[in-house]
C-alpha cells in the first residue's frame, strides 16, 4: 500500500471504530460510553438485553430479545426511561435533540427523527437478534444528537408490527410490545 493511502485508511477505520480507542490530550485512553437495557414484555419481566456502545459518529445497538410474534418489528428510541406501565406509554414519544423534531421515517425525505431505527426480525421461536446503528443518538453527550442518558433517561421500544419508515407518527408499527430502560453500564 502506498504511504499516501495509509492516513485516509486509518481515518476511515477509526471513524467506524475498527481501531483501538485513541488517547485523549492528557495521554489517557478514551473509552467508549456503554449502556445496557433489559427488555420486558407484557408477559415477562426479563425478555432480553440491549447493549449500546458509543462510537465517534453514533451508537451501535445489539439486541437479543425473546417473546415476540414471528416477523418484522419496528424498534425506536423513546424519550423517557420508563417501562413501568402496561403498554409502555410512559416511555413517551421518540427521542429528539431539539424542538425542531423532523417527521418520522428513515425513508421520509423530510425525516428521519432521532428515534428512528431499522426494523428487526423475530424468528419462528419469537427470538430477535440484531445489531443496529444510529447516527442520531448519543450516550456521551455528542452535540446535535438525542441524549439517551439525560435526567429522564430513554427507552428502546419494540412494536407489534413493522415500521414502514414513512407513515406518521410511528410508521404504522402498532402497539408497543417490549420495552427496555437504557442505563449506563457499570
Amino acid at each position: 500500500m502506498k504511504p499516501s493511502c495509509i492516513a485516509p485508511l486509518a481515518f476511515a477505520l477509526a471513524a467506524f471504530g475498527a481501531l483501538p480507542a485513541a488517547a485523549d490530550h492528557h495521554g489517557a485512553k478514551a473509552e467508549p460510553a456503554l449502556a445496557v437495557g433489559e427488555f420486558r414484555t407484557a408477559t415477562s419481566e426479563s425478555a432480553g438485553i440491549a447493549d449500546l456502545s458509543e462510537g465517534p459518529k453514533g451508537v451501535v445497538i445489539r439486541v437479543n430479545v425473546e417473546g415476540l410474534e414471528p416477523g418484522w418489528h419496528g424498534i425506536h428510541f423513546h424519550a423517557v426511561g420508563d417501562c413501568s406501565d402496561e403498554g409502555f406509554q410512559k416511555s413517551g414519544s421518540h427521542a429528539h435533540h431539539d424542538s425542531e423534531k423532523p417527521p418520522h421515517g428513515l425513508l421520509n425525505p423530510e425525516g428521519p427523527d432521532d428515534g428512528d431505527l431499522p426494523n428487526i426480525y423475530a424468528n419462528e421461536n419469537g427470538v430477535a437478534q440484531a445489531e443496529l446503528y444510529s447516527p442520531f443518538v448519543t450516550l456521551a453527550g455528542a452535540e446535535g444528537r438525542a441524549m439517551l442518558l439525560d435526567e429522564d433517561g430513554a427507552a428502546l421500544v419494540i412494536h407489534e408490527g413493522p415500521d414502514d419508515h414513512m407513515s406518521q407518527p410511528i410508521g404504522g408499527a402498532g402497539a408497543r410490545v417490549a420495552c427496555a430502560v437504557i442505563r449506563k453500564a457499570e
